[in-house]
């Protein structure tokens, strides 16, 4: 039972296409339309 539930997701299953995006991401980095936007520094008022 087990096996055929793990053989269903590995069907589903899709690679990450931009693995070396992932700590980016994790860190805040910001993305639109697959490309990194940088966003001005806010300073306090």
């Amino acid at each position: 039972m087990v096996f055929e539930l793990v053989e269903s997701a590995q069907a589903r299953w899709r690679a990450i296409t931009g693995a070396h995006l992932v700590p980016l991401v994790s860190a805040g980095a910001f993305f639109e339309n697959g490309h990194r936007i940088e966003r001005p520094k806010r300073t306090a008022t």
